[in-house]
Parts: C-alpha cells; structure tokens; sequence
C-alpha cells in the first residue's frame, strides 16, 4: 500500500527525538512537506538531527517553541501558515511516587504532556476543518492505558490525551478532519537502554513479542492514519505494544 501526502505540510511536536525523529522521516518519504518542533533549549542536538536527516537525502525544517505555552503556539502557527497534520509527539518524564511527589513535578509533565495538545491542536484544527481536510495524530502511551508505579502524572497526562482525542474527533468528523491517538509500549531507545539490564530483561519477559519496538513501529502507524486510506478512523486509540497490553 503506497501511501501519498504530497501537497500536504506536516508539524511534528517533539519531532527531533528518538520517536518524532523517525515520524519526522516516514512522513517526509511519503511526500509531506515536514517541520519538526524542538525546544529553544535542545537546539544544538535538534541541528545534529537535522544533519543526519539531510544525510538520508531529507530536508526536514526546524521550528522552535515551547509547547506548553499557548501564546508561542500561536506565534509558531502565524509563522507557519496551514498546517495540515499534526503530531503531538512532545513528551518529558518526572517520576515520583505520588507521596514524594512535588507540584512541579505534575505541573511540569500535565503542561508538556497534555496541554501541548490542546494548544497546538487550538491553533491547528480552524484552518483544517476550513479546508476539509486535515490529520491529528497525538501519542500516549501503554502507561496511560494500565497506569505505572511512580507515574501517576505521566499516566494521568497519557490518558488525558485519549478523552481529548475521543471529544475533538466527534467535533471534526463531518469536516473531513480525523483525530486519533496512538499508545506506543516500551521502544527502543537511550531511555530504555538506561534502565538496569535485570529490570530491563521483567520488562522484555512482559511483551510477548519478545522485542522492544522500534521507532519506526510507531512511525509507520502514524502515517498509516494521516493517509487518504485511513479516512474513515477517528477517535480511536491504536496500541502500538507488541502485545503487552491488550485491551477491548
């Protein structure tokens, strides 16, 4: 199944990490013209990003803001123009358990996490539905489906993401914009590999895909719902876990 978004502008949130990198990637092989948001803070390695793009003959934009706020979305969105798809990729961690767990801690990740969503997708969803035709894409997490020790707000913001996606859907639907999330299990990545080998190993024992994912497993799904053959999905959530929650 050959998937065409050419024509189509792409903003990816959080788009120069391990996931958003990769969605950046998939969706510009599909012909979508990309941009990848990154924090002001992590320039330096969202340029090395970009050069390694470049090295796999993409030419990926950069576009930075803080997602937490509302007013810099605005301000990026008046800087880009229509933006077609939308992928709420931006994400941070701040793990506690709930008795040691301070405000900031819960503030800090329900504003990345979830307010992200609703600023970018308020900027974003007017212009879609007024061209009639449009993609929002937002990633949770398995975590947000069966909850975690020492991340009630990193679960609380993930499961969030999914009541957002199910409302937006049911008011976008007849405009030819389609909303969904997706919840990716344990992907391979520098945070995974930082985690000790013996709970790594629990952790692999409870897939029974017997692998962690990829980031191009989450990539693929993604641009499987931005196309044209995905049209009559929204409002769903796509586990993308390899087995290690399935739910009805």
């Amino acid at each position: 199944m050959r998937i065409d978004l050419s024509g189509r502008h792409a903003l990816v949130t959080g788009g120069t990490g391990t996931i958003g990198s990769r969605i950046c990637a998939a969706l510009a092989r599909a012909g979508a013209r990309v941009t990848a948001n990154c924090a002001e803070f992590d320039l330096a390695a969202a340029q090395e990003q970009q050069a390694r793009w470049r090295a796999e003959g993409l030419e990926i934009a950069l576009e930075l803001f803080d997602v937490a706020s509302f007013e810099a979305c605005a301000a990026a969105q008046a800087r880009l123009g229509p933006v077609d798809i939308l992928v709420n990729c931006a994400g941070i961690t701040r793990d506690a358990p709930l008795r040691r767990m301070q405000p900031q801690q819960w503030q800090d990740v329900l504003r990345v996490n979830l307010d992200s969503v609703f600023n970018t997708s308020r900027q974003l969803v007017e212009g879609m539905c007024e061209r009639g035709w449009g993609r929002i894409v937002s990633l949770s997490s398995v975590n947000g489906q069966k909850g975690q020790f020492g991340q009630a707000n990193y679960a609380a913001a993930k499961a969030g993401i999914h009541g957002f996606t199910m409302a937006l859907a049911q008011e976008t639907a007849r405009k030819g914009v389609t909303v969904n999330t997706i919840s990716p299990g344990y992907i391979d990545s520098p945070m995974i590999r930082a985690v000790p080998e013996d709970i790594r190993g629990r952790i692999l024992e409870g897939i029974p895909a017997g692998r962690f994912g990829q980031p191009e497993d989450i990539a693929a799904a993604v641009v499987f719902l931005c196309s044209s053959q995905a049209a009559f999905i929204t409002g769903v959530n796509l586990p993308v876990n390899g087995g290690q929650f399935i739910s009805h």
